[in-house]
């Protein structure tokens, strides 16, 4: 953010705001050219087995935002956040298309009730979201490398991956300007980010131990993403989050915010994985 841009300010909000409301696509998930897929594609996919917390995650994401709409008093937040909406609900349509179409195992489970504190739950989610979609462009690029699927498949759920950044990035702008309004000093700040990000790195592990659960407790692991390459290499995966994550972020107004404590310990984790990887090729090459 350049020194002129002060976050919290009028000029930030309408920044922010107006971004994301012109950045707005218009299509509908039925009339996209999915593509026909041979019966090994469709094992593949099939195979993946966290479509259904996929869908029901999607839907939760549009409930919530409706229902935190009412509360939001600044006009041109409330309709940045009521096209975010829109477009969650879209997410949750074009998983719905996918599950229709190509015949996965995920069936629609009923929304849960929110708590009373409707701005938590938005905040929740809204940290949520950043965790998924920094761990989702690893995967995501990890998966399109290795032609897991056809490459038309993976043209329509780049569209998808880009507005999971779209609003990773409104959200953090919002926070930004919701707790300067609110006086918060950037310690309290940090240690609230940190918080949430350890309670959405919980809900993550539950949606992954449901994914196995459905899948007869066979492995699969999200942050490991193995079931998209043979010969997975951690220590790749951890470079393809942050690499993909800055070359996404790369778009957007200097003047923005932009998620920084997952980038930035996908930095230190990369110099640790990296002394570890040359230290034991160091070992090997010893002789006996």
């Amino acid at each position: 953010m350049s020194r002129r841009m002060v976050a919290g300010s009028e000029e930030h909000k309408n920044l922010f705001c107006q971004q994301f409301i012109d950045t707005h696509l218009t299509f509908e998930p039925e009339e996209l050219p999915w593509p026909e897929l041979t019966e090994v594609e469709l094992q593949r996919l099939r195979a993946v087995p966290f479509w259904q917390e996929v869908y029901h995650t999607e839907r939760r994401a549009g409930a919530i935002v409706h229902a935190f709409l009412p509360q939001i008093e600044d006009p041109i937040v409330r309709e940045a956040a009521r096209i975010q909406g829109i477009e969650e609900a879209r997410h949750a349509r074009l998983i719905r298309v996918l599950i229709d179409k190509y015949q996965l195992n995920a069936t629609e489970q009923p929304i849960e009730d929110f708590p009373a504190d409707l701005e938590k739950a938005f905040i929740d989610f809204g940290f949520g979201e950043c965790l998924d979609a920094f761990l989702g462009f690893g995967a995501f690029k990890t998966a399109r490398e290795s032609e897991f699927l056809p490459e038309k498949m993976f043209e329509i759920f780049d569209v998808l991956m880009d507005e999971e950044t779209r609003h990773i990035v409104f959200f953090i702008n919002y926070m930004a300007w919701r707790e300067r309004q609110r006086g918060l000093i950037a310690p309290l700040r940090a240690l609230k980010s940190t918080i949430f990000y350890g309670r959405a790195v919980a809900r993550l592990k539950g949606m992954v131990g449901r994914g196995q659960d459905m899948n007869d407790g066979k492995d699969f692991n999200v942050t490991q993403a193995g079931v998209f390459l043979d010969g997975f290499n951690f220590t790749k995966f951890v470079e393809d989050c942050y690499r993909e994550n800055s070359r996404r972020m790369a778009i957007f107004d200097p003047d923005l915010m932009q998620p920084r404590l997952l980038p930035a310990m996908a930095g230190l984790a990369l110099r640790g994985l990296r002394l570890w990887d040359l230290g034991a090729r160091q070992l090997r090459r010893k002789p006996a």
